[in-house]
């Protein structure tokens, strides 16, 4: 079954300068991209279970 996007939203903030982030910061990330692809196939399971 194919997925149709109807929206998509990017945001995107550039600053100047050779600001580097920090492991801690790095981490944190990583975790919100992974809860968010968690609750993306959590969504798209269950709208395939309809």
């Amino acid at each position: 079954m194919p997925i149709e996007i109807k929206e998509l939203h990017i945001k995107i903030n550039v600053k100047g300068g050779d600001n580097k982030p920090q492991d801690s910061d790095a981490e944190g990330k990583g975790k919100l991209v992974q809860e968010c692809l968690d609750q993306v196939m959590t969504i798209l399971k269950n709208k395939d279970e309809r």
